[in-house]
């Protein structure tokens, strides 16, 4: 599949959602709320404040259903831009990859900006954990190589390394492959990725690391799980054509429907 290729311009403004959490039914609860209210309160911000591209990053739904992915495409129909999806542990491939074949969804894995190519990697396997397979590997040395110019971020569902907390044992198991792909590719900047519901950023080997936090719930960086309803939640990505990259972790608050940067 050939890469998605912006409009050539100074700066790109990308949001990325991540762990939405979606019940077959726009009432449906998980952990004490209601992810299909956050979702579409987030994406009325961003049909306020268009971004160029909106990058969902896995766990979508809660349930994998068929009424689930439905409700996806309800919630995001609003937005003018494309949309580029990654599967998460609680994913349906079938089911996600049907659902990008339609508007404002899209199939591509390569994204291409004025000095930068974004690459989503999957890291789906068959436990909750993630996975870096040998296909996957291949995938993103080829797309490395097609890419000769500007520089690289990766996004993927799975945290790239343990976080000190019960997710840990849901992280990504192939770390030493993952790691060595990444250290033999000097373009590649950052990493950034969902799953842990938690918002941070560290560097590892001079490389960001960058968790988003969910559209649904928190969850706090503990030995047991626990859980926060801190109100809606994402990150603003800016990548400019001179190489530069910044993101800001977003916040809404549902009670007044005012940001709290």
């Amino acid at each position: 599949m050939k890469p998605y290729q912006f409009a050539l311009k100074p700066q790109y403004y990308l949001a990325q959602l991540t762990d939405c959490h979606l019940l077959g039914s726009a009432e449906g609860d998980y952990k004490g709320i209601r992810p299909a209210r956050h979702l579409a309160a987030i994406v009325q911000q961003l049909v306020q404040q268009p971004p160029d591209a909106v990058l969902l990053t896995g766990d979508v739904t809660q349930d994998h259903s068929e009424q689930s992915y439905q409700l996806l495409a309800q919630l995001m129909a609003p937005l003018r831009c494309p949309v580029f999806c990654l599967p998460g542990n609680h994913d349906d491939i079938t089911q996600l990859a049907a659902l990008c074949q339609q508007a404002p969804f899209r199939p591509e894995r390569s994204l291409g900006l004025a000095g930068w190519q974004l690459l989503l990697l999957n890291s789906k396997g068959d436990s909750p954990a993630g996975v870096f397979p040998l296909a996957e590997q291949h995938w993103l040395a080829q797309q490395c190589r097609q890419n000769l110019s500007g520089a690289i971020w990766l996004f993927c569902h799975h945290h790239p390394l343990p976080l000190n907390c019960f997710i840990d044992k849901h992280g990504q198991q192939h770390q030493t492959q993952l790691w060595q792909a990444i250290a033999a590719e000097p373009r590649i900047r950052g990493i950034a990725h969902g799953h842990a519901h938690y918002a941070y950023q560290q560097q590892h080997r001079q490389i960001d690391i960058v968790g988003c936090p969910a559209t649904s719930v928190q969850f706090l960086p503990t030995p047991d799980w626990q859980t926060q309803d801190g109100g809606p939640q994402w990150c603003d990505w800016y990548f400019s054509a001179s190489g530069d990259v910044s993101w800001q972790f977003r916040q809404l608050n549902l009670t007044n429907s005012s940001n709290n940067e």
